[in-house]
């Protein structure tokens, strides 16, 4: 049976400044033996407009589901929650790259979520409650959902999911901001995990920091072009959402069909990526850099910026 939160939820989402987090986020909170302190969280945040995609029900239903469906495989839950939370939450690049919207889901709709899926030995990290896009427990999913989704096909989103090490390396390169790069990384993964390749954590690792460091999505849309964004289909799906039911929990829900990744384009990339993974030094885990034959410094994540999705300017918000 679902669980009950034990605290009042907002009826809808709310903009919860930083600054708020980093006040009231306690190490009781992280740990799941204190509820948050709801009167100085809702005083701190700013309201969204009255619309069903702001609305906090469907989320906790979610959430609540998924607390009862993987507690005893934890990171499971996450190839589920995705593409629900993605087609639960309806919004554009623009809306879900404001982090006080994931501030407010996760410290005011679904604290009790974020220490259940996070916490480790004692607490949940505090980015899980506020962090980058590819960090805060939330927002990767979605982000993780958005980029790896072939149009309305959340198929891929569950491959992506189903290895750790690709939301937490893949999820932060700017190159991934290229559909036909982030559908040609996913078929590479799937090939992985079909043939039961041992340790395919590493491969993960170590094709994704040769991809990024190999070319920028600029390159790679040369390469392999994609086709424009269906701006009016995607805006269309949002709309939708005020009267759409709610998203089934035994198979896939349809996202935006606002154009599916060329698969041309996806083939084109295909024996590139083939022979970087060939090429690329995998990482060995418990080895430093030197003991594993390469260079002095962590080559499995490179320096990069937090995505390209997430650098352009944003709007802020009105209503």
């Amino acid at each position: 049976m679902p669980r009950r939160a034990a605290f009042d939820v907002p009826q809808s989402l709310g903009l919860l400044p930083d600054t708020a987090v980093a006040r009231h986020l306690s190490r009781g909170m992280q740990s799941g033996q204190e509820s948050p302190p709801q009167v100085a969280l809702r005083k701190a945040s700013m309201p969204l407009p009255p619309e069903a995609r702001w609305g906090s029900d469907a989320i906790r239903e979610l959430v609540d589901e998924a607390m009862s469906r993987f507690d005893a495989n934890r990171t499971a839950a996450d190839g589920w929650l995705a593409p629900r939370l993605h087609a639960t939450v309806r919004m554009t690049r623009t809306e879900a790259g404001d982090g006080r919207l994931w501030n407010h889901l996760a410290m005011l709709v679904a604290p009790d979520y974020v220490v259940w899926r996070h916490r480790g030995a004692e607490a949940a990290p505090s980015s899980r409650f506020s962090g980058p896009h590819y960090t805060q427990c939330f927002a990767r999913l979605w982000w993780g959902a958005e980029l790896f989704r072939n149009g309305p096909d959340y198929r891929p989103v569950e491959t992506a999911c189903a290895l750790q090490d690709i939301l937490n390396t893949t999820l932060r390169l700017d190159v991934i901001d290229h559909r036909p790069t982030a559908q040609a990384l996913i078929r590479v993964f799937e090939r992985l995990l079909s043939t039961g390749m041992p340790r395919p954590a590493d491969h993960v690792n170590a094709l994704s920091s040769a991809v990024n460091t190999a070319g920028s999505t600029l390159v790679y849309d040369v390469l392999a072009p994609d086709a424009p964004p269906l701006v009016d289909e995607l805006q269309d799906w949002i709309a939708e959402r005020e009267e759409a039911p709610a998203v089934p929990w035994d198979r896939l829900p349809e996202g935006p069909d606002d154009g599916r990744v060329p698969p041309h384009s996806v083939d084109l990339l295909m024996p590139l990526f083939d022979k970087l993974l060939a090429e690329a030094p995998l990482r060995r885990r418990g080895l430093t850099p030197e003991e594993a034959g390469g260079p002095p410094q962590d080559s499995a994540v490179p320096a990069q910026r937090q995505g390209v999705s997430l650098e352009k300017d944003l709007p802020t918000w009105t209503g």
